[in-house]
């Protein structure tokens, strides 16, 4: 049985869980912060917990059906199911649609206006794949799409669209923009030879300079969201911890550890999503 199961988690990523946590930390940041004006609910915290599980799964898959003949010819990739054929196109597509059903499952438990913005960034993330192909920068639509977990989680709480959720969505779109730079780094050679398209190639020698300024714009509207609902100075030591991970992660990146960088970004999460937490909801 767990033989049968393997190829599906793989194709799924649900054996590399960092980028379920980097869907889940933005989206947890979006729904304490609605805790600003309404009080948090646990189902909604389940909900967001399986959706980011579930988003990214998808994500996962529809990106493997799309890339499955490009895969074969990364070193990197030549492992994942589809491209070394433990898993057929026809599994893979039957795979998509049943974790897309979970998906609209889950909305059942939502309100309206938290449906409508799931089904158009739902969208946008299916199409995501073809982005590589034709646009020069595809993590910016990467950006706007997964970012948007701020916004669906948010939705949950509260309808009331406050200016320091449009601050921390901006801000989540240049963090996963200047980590997923990173992540493209480590195979810019490979796409390079295939035609496919990333901001380590776009901005060629001064993509680490682009993506840590992107970073500190991420940094930047953590602390504008932290001086408008006046968080307490308790967050500026949060802050430090911040600015020590962006600093270990820059020595990694510096010496080519692409992909301990970007993961390094899952700590960071968790440590914004701590700061947020004891501001809004334990000092409340």
């Amino acid at each position: 049985m767990n033989n049968k199961l393997q190829p599906f988690i793989e194709l799924a990523r649900l054996d590399k869980p960092v980028g379920i946590y980097l869907l889940l930390w933005p989206s947890l940041l979006g729904l304490v912060l609605a805790g600003t004006n309404t009080q948090i609910q646990l189902k909604n915290i389940l909900i967001v917990i399986a959706g980011s599980i579930l988003v990214r799964s998808c994500g996962c898959v529809i990106n493997d059906i799309s890339d499955y003949k490009i895969d074969k010819q990364v070193k990197r990739t030549l492992t994942r199911p589809l491209a070394k054929g433990s898993v057929s196109l026809f599994q893979a597509w039957v795979f998509f649609i049943f974790l897309g059903i979970l998906s609209l499952l889950i909305l059942f438990f939502t309100n309206p206006l938290t449906i409508k913005i799931s089904i158009f960034f739902a969208i946008l993330i299916t199409l995501y794949p073809l982005t590589k192909r034709f646009l020069s920068a595809p993590q910016f639509i990467l950006g706007i799409t997964f970012g948007s977990g701020s916004i669906i989680a948010y939705s949950l709480q509260s309808n009331i669209f406050s200016s320091s959720l449009a601050i921390l969505y901006l801000g989540v779109i240049a963090w996963i923009i200047s980590f997923d730079t990173y992540y493209a780094l480590e195979d810019k050679e490979d796409d390079l030879k295939i035609n496919i398209n990333s901001t380590a190639i776009l901005w060629g020698e001064s993509a680490i300079k682009y993506a840590q300024i992107l970073h500190i714009g991420f940094y930047s509207s953590l602390l504008l969201i932290a001086i408008i609902n006046q968080f307490s100075y308790v967050f500026l030591l949060n802050f430090m911890i911040l600015i020590a991970l962006f600093l270990y992660q820059r020595k990694l990146i510096k010496s080519n550890k692409f992909i301990e960088g970007f993961k390094i970004n899952n700590w960071i999460g968790v440590v914004a999503l701590i700061g947020f937490t004891f501001e809004i909801i334990y000092l409340s």
